[in-house]
């Protein structure tokens, strides 16, 4: 057994160990306390016993202390029940807390607009409840994926400082979403409400510190692409705020080989489904290929694939390689479960989604993306039968790369009997399925960085081995030190300012102690 197995194993005792100790110390005669459906949640999903344990340091009392307040708080304000209908309308017509763009590292933005929030106690408990939508909506969208937090500060002051509301956000990701915080960046704080931030930097752990970025608009593109930021970031996102519809939701119709996909909105003929069935995923494909490469393989038959049916696996998939990962969703078993792995090399040009479907009717589905430009999908809008496996090729077009920022949305939908009687209209499907039957899932892009084959070879020497730890230890403590030096600018200069407060009430004190001695002279002359 390898480490990396005496690991895992130890991670699933400690997962288990906190299951156990949660039935066992806080469900006793207290099942009202929280909402059974995170129980249940806690109960089989590994992934979220292994938040909380990883927050704290796979510290079991800790992890338990803190699921104890999360389920609490996810009762309180009835999170598992919280829509779009449930909030206020003005608060999404505002524009003060939104989803929109990404970092450089991928993680979707999570902007707060400091001056559009006003301190109220009568609506404090609808603002946190509307933050609370966000991040639930999100959660669900992505799980696992971090956020990065904007609160740009352009055009506020001291009334738009709420202590309590900012406690809460901090909470938020301190205690009710374990490890959903990639970084904070705070843009353009203005001095006076140093002295308030000072204050949040206490409720925050040693690790959280370290994820607050202090940035002005020279500093903010080294977080986020000058595509992703507004203009008066001194970015090129002509992106304005409006609702409706919710602006987080940016997946387009991809395009197919030979141009764009007959959208849901559009009529859609049996003559256009065999004429892009029979479009290249590759100009030196012949059409026979292509034809089996179309085929669906059913699952129970795969151990019996005849000469041909291997021929064409290996033609198939000669430039995308097969997932490994699976996500095991109600209607469809996808590979891979998160990520979409792109490269440079023309071999990594390409990737495969594979779709079971684990019902027992026809499945309908499609497939978006955030940046239609780039990829080609085939097939991109279809339908297949039950227990069978398919294949879906995506590929980057013409001279695009792959960026961490892009995503993809597979959307699945059961047909019954009689919607899949014959040559079923997807276009009319689409419109009619109700948004509660549609199964969604998001894939994100892993962009893999290739070496050359003599790097491979220097990093396999041990001398070369430990001049790059080396570089990496001095690259690490010039970062400490630029930061150490951040810092004492920005104390130096808080001190700069309170001298000059201190010089001019002096100067002011003279001043009155001045005009003071005058008039007593004045007035002692005259008598």
């Amino acid at each position: 057994m390898n480490m990396a197995d005496i690991i895992s194993n130890g991670e699933a005792k400690l997962e288990n160990e906190t299951r156990q100790r949660f039935i066992n110390e806080y469900l006793q005669d207290k099942t009202d306390k929280y909402d059974s459906r995170d129980v249940e949640r806690l109960q089989k999903d590994d992934a979220l016993a292994g938040c909380y344990l990883q927050w704290r340091l796979q510290n079991v009392d800790d992890a338990l202390k803190m699921i104890d307040e999360s389920f609490q708080w996810r009762k309180e304000f009835r999170v598992n029940d919280l829509t779009e209908c449930s909030i206020p309308r003005w608060m999404f017509e505002t524009g003060a807390v939104y989803l929109h763009g990404y970092d450089k590292e991928g993680n979707k933005l999570f902007w707060f607009k400091v001056k559009l929030h006003v301190k109220d106690a009568k609506t404090v408990v609808d603002k946190k409840r509307y933050v609370a939508f966000w991040l639930e909506r999100y959660a669900k969208r992505e799980p696992g994926m971090p956020l990065t937090v904007v609160f740009d500060m352009t055009d506020s002051g001291l009334s738009n400082i709420d202590m309590d509301f900012v406690k809460y956000i901090i909470n938020c990701f301190k205690v009710y979403y374990p490890k959903f915080l990639s970084k904070m960046i705070l843009y353009e704080m203005p001095w006076i409400m140093s002295a308030a931030w000072r204050i949040v930097k206490t409720w925050l752990g040693p690790e959280a510190i370290s994820k607050l970025k202090f940035v002005g608009k020279n500093e903010v593109q080294e977080y986020i692409d000058a595509e992703h930021l507004p203009t008066h970031m001194g970015g090129t996102d002509t992106f304005k705020y409006s609702y409706p519809p919710l602006p987080d939701d940016d997946f387009q119709t991809p395009m197919c080989e030979n141009g764009p996909i007959v959208s849901e909105d559009e009529t859609e003929s049996k003559e256009d489904a065999e004429s892009e069935s029979k479009d290249t995923l590759d100009s030196s494909q012949n059409e026979e290929q292509i034809k089996k490469s179309k085929k669906v393989s059913f699952l129970e038959e795969s151990l019996k694939l005849d000469e041909c049916d291997k021929v064409d696996s290996t033609s198939r998939t000669k430039t995308a390689k097969k997932p490994v990962t699976v996500f095991k969703g109600p209607l469809l078993h996808i590979s891979p479960a998160e990520e979409l792995n792109f490269g440079s090399k023309d071999c990594e040009r390409k990737s495969l989604i594979v779709l079971n479907n684990v019902t027992k009717n026809l499945v309908a589905f499609k497939v978006r993306t955030t940046a239609p430009e780039k990829y080609r999908v085939k097939p991109s809008n279809s339908s297949f039968e039950p227990g069978t496996s398919l294949d879906i090729v995506v590929s980057l077009h013409g001279g695009f790369e792959a960026s961490p920022q892009d995503r993809f949305l597979v959307m699945a939908a059961e047909m019954d009997q009689s919607t899949g009687a014959g040559t079923p209209d997807l276009s009319q499907f689409w419109k009619e399925v109700p948004k509660t039957k549609v199964m969604e899932h998001r894939l994100r892009c892993h962009v893999t960085q290739n070496s050359k084959p003599m790097s491979l070879l220097l990093d396999e020497n041990p001398l070369h081995s430990n001049i790059k730890n080396n570089q990496e230890d001095l690259h690490s403590k010039i970062i400490r030190l630029l930061a150490s030096n951040k810092r004492c600018e920005e104390q130096i200069d808080e001190c700069l300012w309170f001298q000059k407060m201190l010089m001019g009430l002096v100067s002011l004190l003279m001043a009155i102690t001045c005009s003071a001695l005058y008039l007593l002279y004045t007035d002692r002359s005259r008598l």
